[in-house]
């Protein structure tokens, strides 16, 4: 990976601030130079001058554009290198959009680098996305609007990642109803840093079978080796697709559809979202096989990692599939809830009733159930009655102590315990009492105080009520 400094010749990236003339111009900010680089060039597989069926016309087309922002709006977002706002797309969109059309029509546009940003992943790892700028962002949403519908009926049936009415519900009851055929044995597959590696050669000619508009190619050319800014400094982006790009999501499907073809083509049943994906065989002798001779094909013709510590071959009952995990029953294969999913949600819950967040009884309760209508929407699928009911109880005593906690003082403690219909004495002994607050939590006095009646009186939401309500 070449790396160099920001404000070299090479990085691409201008010195300019929010109170730079050049803001004014139809170039906002890090689109100085545009016109002008000579780092991105075509391969063979990208011809400039063949305009196919005038795709790139109905990209720039004033209703995609439109409807490409309105999207991106939704969406909102942090800022990419320039420091444009989403709000502040509108306003340069009318003064600047025509030239800025004119600019990808003549193949002169250049993408901006992305913004390196790293968030932490479930298992204390950190995770490497890529802010595209605002502009950058609509621009490849016009693309992706007009190239999804092209390359939607190419996908295959069991495939559902980043596809329209299509969702991971979708694929967890597929994988159910494979398990209940008798496909009992998985191979739980793991790309290995899938975005990072895709071979960009590879996805060129993979576009190129079916985009005959060369522009187009050359565009999305552009916006895989735009590079990237990461801690102040210029990174070539010889590979990979960003994470955090709109046309990113499609153009994983496009290069993992041909491992869909290859497995439909052998007659291995799969289910994938992205870049997760079981195979499934009826027998674990089987299932390792499949895995021994679809290796060279993954690594081989598709370029990709498969990493092997992590790719395995297991009893369904064994895996986690998308946050849920399978269990076998009187009536069949049925969907839990995996256990590494129920320590985050439980954590998340830590998270939200620790008093240090600061937050009071109003935004607690809305914290809360947004949270909860949102984690339960999800997992919906699982069969979790007796779970549910289990961390109510457990719920309700975090939020017993973190009102407790906000009592405070002895004094409060006292009144409210008053209020709330305990004698002079029972309340002086308990406001006084200095066990500590997870262990108060759980006392007979202050359970019998503050009621499960009371706190649903309030407005806490709970697992068990909103549940009922999804599942039916």
């Amino acid at each position: 990976m070449k790396v160099t400094k920001v404000g070299t010749k090479e990085s691409r990236i201008p010195c300019c601030s929010k109170g730079c003339p050049q803001r004014d111009s139809a170039e906002h900010e890090g689109y100085a130079g545009a016109l002008t680089d000579k780092r991105i060039t075509e391969n063979n597989n990208t011809n400039t001058n063949s305009r196919g069926d005038k795709l790139l016309e109905q990209i720039l087309s004033r209703e995609n554009l439109n409807n490409a922002y309105k999207q991106v709006k939704r969406n909102k977002g942090a800022h990419g290198v320039d420091g444009m706002e989403v709000e502040e797309l509108l306003q340069y969109l009318k003064d600047n959009g025509d030239e800025l059309v004119k600019l990808v029509l003549d193949g002169k546009y250049r993408p901006n680098p992305v913004r390196r940003v790293e968030i932490p992943k479930d298992n204390g790892k950190m995770r490497t996305l890529g802010i595209p700028t605002a502009v950058d962002r609509m621009l490849q949403q016009a693309v992706a609007q007009v190239l999804q519908p092209i390359f939607e009926p190419q996908f295959a049936e069991t495939s559902y990642g980043f596809r329209p009415k299509r969702s991971a519900h979708d694929a967890l009851r597929k994988c159910k109803a494979y398990a209940n055929e008798g496909y009992t044995y998985v191979v739980d597959m793991d790309l290995e840093k899938f975005f990072d590696t895709v071979n960009q050669a590879k996805m060129i000619e993979l576009l190129s079978r079916t985009i005959k508009d060369g522009r187009v190619v050359s565009l999305i050319h552009k916006y895989l080796a735009a590079g990237a800014i990461n801690k102040g400094k210029f990174e070539e982006t010889e590979l990979g697709l960003v994470q955090g790009g709109n046309i990113s999501p499609l153009c994983s499907n496009i290069m993992l559809n041909e491992l869909d073809r290859e497995l439909e083509r052998r007659g291995i049943k799969f289910v994938r979202y992205a870049d997760d994906m079981l195979l499934f065989a009826r027998t674990k002798r089987s299932a390792a096989r499949m895995l021994e001779h679809i290796l060279p094909f993954i690594e081989g013709k598709l370029r990709l990692r498969v990493n092997r510590e992590k790719t395995v071959v297991a009893y369904i009952g064994k895996i986690k599939f998308l946050g849920y995990g399978f269990y076998p029953s009187k009536d069949g294969i049925k969907l839990r809830t995996h256990a590494k999913s129920i320590s985050k949600m439980k954590a998340r819950i830590k998270e939200l009733t620790a008093r240090s967040n600061g937050f009071g009884y109003d935004e607690l309760k809305l914290k809360l159930k947004q949270f909860i209508t949102g984690w339960l929407n999800y997992f919906k699928l699982a069969d979790m009655k007796s779970l549910l009911k289990v961390t109510d109880q457990w719920l309700r005593r975090r939020i017993r102590m973190y009102i407790w906690k906000r009592w405070k003082r002895v004094r409060t403690r006292y009144a409210m315990l008053r209020k709330l219909g305990n004698d002079h004495n029972t309340a002086f002994k308990f406001a006084s009492t200095r066990k500590g607050y997870w262990r108060t939590a759980k006392s007979p006095i202050l359970h019998t105080t503050v009621t499960d009646i009371l706190l649903e009186k309030a407005g806490y939401t709970t697992f068990s009520a909103y549940f009922k309500s999804v599942r039916i």
